[in-house]
């Protein structure tokens, strides 16, 4: 497939029965299963995830991302009665504000106060431009809001009732090592990790190191163009720690692998080494990533990924298909359905070497 016909949007759709995307989470975190995909010899196997260890050598480096998710659903209503939803797209700043989307929003005013609470004494104050949405501060900040009322931000597809507490999706929409607050999605190929795991892959020799990118909600944007060049993705932050960019330059040097935990972590890594290229500097980083990688980008970082099903015609699907080749992915996503895979956030995963 050349590099033109697999930017066709396309190339990126298959089919997937609905009972296959999982509602919840595996009863525990590494009892997913793992699909298992040799890019040099094209072979396929089926794997449980507790099986990763044996994949893993002693000179490799794991990346994981350390980035932490808030409750960024804030139910709420207007004075004049009809309910609302705030997502979160950040968290807020130092100012106090934060955007935010609003459902349904078409007919909210600038400048509106949200009640969020049944006798209306904790509000919020909306400001509009546009599409968009600002939150700030009513008689409640965004930040007492968040903690109050906030829920877990569970994405779309999960159709089961999102209305109580949420408590078991606060602790498993979370990876065991998020530590950095700033981000309205889960990481999902590290939710399959559990302190167990870690332990056996640091016994192997192989070295673990994080970096931090804040999902945000371009991570749930559907590409809307057939030439996939004309999709511009969503800006998001993230941190790469010089002791992190440190290790990886000396894995190179023993011959070791840098395994990436996720597509997150693939684009901070990749936008980190376009970073200090440009710029010559120190490969410790701070900044703002919209790379969009899609196949026919060549990879300089990352030499094995650990990551989830992705849905038909996302961004997260292509970067995979930019990694493994589209035809290769396509057709183990195909086997996976075949096999009954769990798809997306709560499902199963997928090791490419």
């Amino acid at each position: 497939m050349t590099i033109k016909d697999s930017l066709q949007l396309s190339s990126f759709d298959y089919s997937l029965p609905e009972s296959l995307i999982a509602q919840q989470p595996a009863v525990r975190r590494a009892g997913s299963r793992l699909l298992h995909l040799d890019r040099g010899t094209g072979a396929v196997e089926h794997r449980d995830f507790e099986e990763i260890i044996g994949f893993i050598r002693p000179d490799d480096l794991l990346v994981i991302n350390d980035t932490k998710v808030f409750p960024a659903r804030i139910p709420a209503r207007r004075v004049s009665g009809g309910s609302v939803e705030l997502m979160l797209t950040q968290y807020p700043g130092p100012e106090g504000s934060a955007t935010c989307l609003v459902r349904p929003g078409r007919r909210m005013r600038d400048g509106e106060t949200v009640l969020l609470d049944e006798e209306g004494s904790d509000t919020l104050l909306l400001h509009r431009n546009e599409d968009q949405f600002t939150v700030a501060g009513g008689s409640l900040s965004v930040e007492e809001a968040i903690n109050r009322y906030g829920q877990v931000p569970l994405p779309p597809y999960i159709k089961r009732d999102l209305s109580g507490p949420g408590d078991g999706d606060r602790a498993r929409y979370q990876t065991v090592y998020a530590n950095q607050l700033g981000a309205v999605a889960a990481p999902t190929a590290g939710l399959h990790f559990d302190t167990s795991t870690l332990q056996a892959i640091r016994s192997t020799g192989a070295g673990i190191a994080r970096v931090t990118l804040h999902v945000g909600p371009g991570t749930f944007q559907p590409v809307r163009v057939q030439d996939t060049s004309q999709h511009t993705m969503g800006v998001e932050v993230y941190s790469i720690p010089y002791e992190t960019m440190e290790a990886i330059t000396e894995i190179g040097v023993v011959g070791g692998r840098v395994i990436a935990v996720g597509t997150t972590v693939v684009r901070a890594l990749e936008s980190a080494w376009m970073h200090s290229k440009s710029e010559g500097g120190e490969l410790g980083i701070t900044g703002s990533t919209d790379l969009f990688i899609t196949p026919g980008y060549q990879f300089q970082l990352v030499n094995a990924l650990i990551t989830n099903f992705h849905l038909p015609r996302s961004t997260l699907l292509m970067l995979v298909c930019a990694f493994a080749g589209t035809d290769f992915v396509m057709e183990a996503y195909k086997e996976a359905v075949k096999e009954k895979y769990r798809f997306y956030s709560y499902g199963d995963a997928m090791l490419i070497e």
